[in-house]
């Protein structure tokens, strides 16, 4: 990402968190009319500490002295997450911890990693590194999404996948809140590697591509690892619902193990487990 565009994504980032926020919820009064949602500038730069104009020349992505301490500040006057604070601080700052090539091979698993998405029978699970390009899954996986073996390599990414497949966009029944999911976790890599140039490449074809991605893509929060309740609806087992637990593996490759877990007090797990019955009594594929 170069500078240009850092700076504008932060100036975008600002503005939508700054809209928001209500006087209110900040102990601010109402005050006159206001032409558009949210706080005023002047509003975020009295609770800062800062003065109006250099909050001003932040938000309008102008490439001035930034310190981590006045961050902090603006962080808290936008009542920013753990997460969204993270993104302030990757994006003002420019500190990166990747690479930049384009052309990134992809990671390999670990031996425990296999184990383990083997161990996780009735849990859809799929590994996927910071490019949300998918890695690994498990059986489970291929029955309740689709088998990836039978997806190219080079187009199983999870973001791709949501806007091009229709059996995405079919099983989950509110697809936008599946996809915002997955958009925030990209978020958070955008906001994190901000060096590879990929990520802009990336959004570029997204944008150009699925005019849906554009609008979730502006909408979209930042998280590392949102907890959501899910409710599909698949082809063969009707309703399901799960709970999706995002756990980061540390290690140099930078992977990411979404779980499935089949909600309690529901006939998901039986189902599932039905569904992969029939699966191998009917030679194993589901495509």
């Amino acid at each position: 990402m170069n500078s240009q565009t850092r700076l504008q994504a932060l100036s975008q980032f600002l503005k939508a968190q700054r809209a928001k926020l209500t006087p209110q919820s900040v102990g601010l009064p109402e005050g006159s009319r206001r032409r558009t949602p949210g706080l005023r500038r002047e509003e975020v730069a009295q609770l800062a500490g800062v003065s109006h104009t250099w909050y001003t020349w932040l938000e309008q992505g102008r490439d001035i002295k930034v310190s981590s301490s006045v961050l902090d500040n603006v962080a808290m006057a936008l009542r920013l997450t753990v997460d969204e604070r993270k993104y302030l601080f990757s994006l003002a700052l420019e500190t990166t911890s990747g690479t930049s090539a384009l052309r990134e091979e992809l990671p390999e698993i670990s031996p425990s990693l296999t184990i383990i998405l083997r161990e996780l029978t009735y849990c859809p699970t799929i590994i996927s590194d910071r490019r949300c390009r998918i890695v690994g899954w498990n059986e489970a996986a291929a029955h309740v999404f689709l088998n990836f073996e039978l997806v190219p390599p080079d187009q199983r990414n999870m973001i791709r996948l949501l806007f091009t497949r229709k059996e995405f966009q079919r099983l989950a029944v509110n697809w936008e809140q599946f996809a915002s999911g997955f958009l925030a976790i990209f978020r958070a890599y955008y906001g994190q590697y901000v060096e590879d140039e990929w990520y802009e490449e990336f959004l570029g074809e997204m944008k150009a591509t699925h005019p849906d991605f554009n609008r979730l893509w502006e909408q979209s929060k930042v998280s590392s690892a949102p907890e959501v309740l899910l409710e599909f609806r698949h082809a063969k087992a009707r309703k399901m619902l799960f709970q999706l637990t995002s756990l980061q593996v540390h290690g140099e490759a930078d992977l990411r193990c979404s779980i499935y877990t089949p909600a309690s007090e529901t006939s998901t797990r039986s189902k599932l487990k039905q569904l992969m019955q029939d699966g191998l009594s009917s030679g194993g594929e589901n495509d």
